[in-house]
């Protein structure tokens, strides 16, 4: 079943390159509009182990946009619907359900043991949470962010420093768009892969700037503080 299965990534992928992506584990904190895609996307690569953390239930106001929300999961907890999800599509992979909220004082302990944290929050004061938290257990984080048809991605690795980007208040909503969440977290899975395989080209030392209205993506150098 696993050659069958991950035949076609073959071409992109080494055998021994998805044999590496089959050991490797992640953490996505957030199931929802970003991280519901993620954990699809990843989990059909072939990579092993998945934390999904989220502390929220499914609401009919994500139906526009999370995979993982159905009419049939409304009210219930995002990370076992994301179990229950890829289990049907991968029971290969272990995804590990967490009911929980991060915070300052559980992310440290979500965080650890795992390869790169994957960041599908929707609000910057978190982020700022997380970012450290990764940084401490000397990790990648790839980053996304939605609003409309606006997104962004980022990857920051320990000593790297761009909470200037999340203080401030939250701005207004601009709507969230179930394409541009697929499109964001489509990039950030790939981000993750690149990330584990030690690949080049991943989105470091740069912030990239995606305006599906018109077509354009923008790279931005930053200057870690």
């Amino acid at each position: 079943m696993t050659q069958r299965r991950y035949r076609d990534n073959l071409g992109s992928f080494t055998r021994d390159e998805l044999s590496v992506i089959e050991k490797k584990s992640i953490c996505v904190i957030g199931c929802g509009g970003l991280g519901g895609y993620i954990i699809e996307f990843l989990g059909r690569v072939g990579l092993g182990h998945i934390t999904a953390v989220d502390g929220d239930v499914f609401a009919v106001s994500n139906l526009n946009r999370q995979l993982l929300s159905t009419e049939e999961t409304l009210g219930k907890q995002k990370p076992e619907c994301a179990k229950e999800r890829m289990g049907k599509v991968n029971s290969e992979i272990n995804v590990r359900p967490v009911n929980e909220y991060i915070t300052k004082e559980n992310a440290a302990t979500l965080v650890a043991g795992h390869d790169i944290v994957v960041d599908a929050l929707d609000n910057g004061k978190t982020r700022i949470v997380l970012t450290e938290a990764a940084k401490n257990e000397g990790i990648p984080f790839v980053s996304g962010a939605i609003g409309g048809w606006h997104g962004r991605v980022i990857v920051l690795y320990p000593g790297h420093n761009v909470d200037f980007l999340w203080q401030g208040e939250t701005p207004p909503t601009a709507g969230n768009l179930c394409f541009t969440a697929a499109h964001v977290a489509s990039i950030q899975a790939a981000e993750t892969i690149k990330a584990l395989l030690n690949r080049p080209g991943i989105i470091s030392g740069k912030l990239l700037e995606i305006n599906l209205l018109t077509a354009q993506w923008d790279e931005i150098p930053l200057n870690f503080q």
